[in-house]
């Protein structure tokens, strides 16, 4: 039985169950097969089955790798051991005395390479608020060569305008690059707004189920996604088979799973925003978010991140994290169980405290990874939290 043929005319849904499954033409397996192996026998001199070493290529990357370039959209796709591998493999798109635009409030691990690995290697980066594309603008030098985007950003969940952004950039010939951890291709398709590489930490919402660590690069064009692959292949900063697999399996229940995160992130941002204990929520979901009507424009949902700043500082926010039985106390995201983090000492304590207040990163900032449990649950959950935050 052979597998149909996808096009891109099939909804994202389809894609994700059937998209690179069905390649075992020996048996006609249903998931595709792991290939745990490192090389391939040759045929003859020069004559492969199209595989002869798995850091090359190996058919369960490939096969991920195919499902991946159709859900974003791209016309080739690179799986990665992890997201920082995806994130280095990409920069070194960029040969030495590049400069590079990133927003001053990503991921504390990518401002990590930007500023304190790659900076000292010849490439220079300037980190500017992307909330208004005209900063975007100023700060274009004339070694610009690429603009990266993360939005909505971590932890804060500020937008950035892709097609404003990728716009100003192509009009001088620099790449853009965008962040999609936080939204998956089920709700941000950044190719389409006129990005030119798209990354992802696969260990998040793709994988969904925190069992493995991994990373992405999808290109939109077919040159892009040659040279990236063979930078990955350089560098050897492939995924290995059985997590490239891990992530497939993932990926099948994607859409369900992100209608359930972001279902449970809305009801936790609706209770936290009415909270006396609360001074802040940020969720671009919430009418009173600033950027809601760009979230309603660029993305087809909300997703199921979101953080705010407890009263009372970081003992408050200790007290509200220790207190918690649902929610664990742990780093990563987009996993099925809940998660709840203190970006001031854990996902963000790589940037200078410079940097976090600059990005708006304070000690009463909690950033929540909703789950796939019950909402009310999650709610009540929170709710002791404050409580207990509250000392009452």
């Amino acid at each position: 039985m052979k597998a149909p043929k996808l096009t891109r005319e099939y909804q994202t849904e389809t894609i994700c169950v059937q998209t690179g499954t069905r390649k075992d033409t020996t048996f006609n397996a249903v998931a595709v097969p792991i290939y745990a192996t490192s090389t391939f026998a040759f045929e003859a001199p020069g004559q492969t089955k199209g595989f002869d070493y798995s850091r090359t290529a190996n058919p369960t990357r490939a096969a991920l790798e195919e499902c991946l370039a159709a859900l974003e959209g791209g016309a080739g796709a690179s799986a990665t051991a992890t997201g920082m591998a995806a994130e280095t493999t990409v920069m070194a798109l960029f040969p030495a005395g590049s400069h590079i635009i990133a927003g001053q409030d990503i991921y504390g691990g990518t401002y990590r390479l930007f500023a304190s690995i790659l900076s000292t290697r010849g490439l220079e980066f300037s980190f500017v608020d992307m909330s208004d594309p005209r900063n975007v603008e100023a700060a274009i030098r004339p070694n610009t060569r690429a603009v990266w985007i993360e939005t909505p950003s971590n932890p804060l969940l500020n937008l950035v305008d892709v097609a404003a952004i990728c716009e100003i950039a192509r009009r001088r010939g620099q790449v853009t690059i965008v962040d999609n951890t936080f939204m998956s291709p089920i709700f941000q398709k950044p190719l389409a707004l006129g990005a030119d590489i798209v990354v992802h930490s696969t260990t998040k919402y793709l994988n969904g189920h925190s069992d493995m660590v991994g990373g992405a690069i999808i290109s939109r064009t077919r040159d892009n996604a040659t040279k990236v692959a063979a930078l990955v292949n350089a560098l050897g900063t492939c995924s290995s088979p059985f997590d490239c697999w891990l992530v497939m399996r993932g990926i099948r229940t994607l859409p369900i799973r992100m209608a359930s995160h972001q279902r449970n992130a809305l009801a936790l941002a609706e209770f936290l925003a009415g909270h006396k204990a609360v001074e802040h929520v940020y969720y671009p979901g919430l009418a009173t978010h600033p950027q809601h009507a760009l979230a309603k424009r660029q993305m087809t949902g909300f997703g199921g991140m979101l953080s705010f700043d407890i009263r009372g500082g970081k003992e408050a926010a200790f007290r509200f994290i220790q207190a918690l039985e649902i929610f664990a106390f742990a780093e990563s995201l987009g996993g099925v169980e809940s998660l709840v983090e203190h970006p001031e000492t854990m996902s963000h304590a790589s940037m200078t405290a410079e940097a976090r207040r600059a990005a708006g990163i304070t000690e009463s900032n909690i950033r929540v990874s909703t789950g796939i449990e019950s909402a009310e649950d999650l709610v009540a959950d929170v709710a002791r939290g404050l409580r207990a935050a509250s000392g009452a």
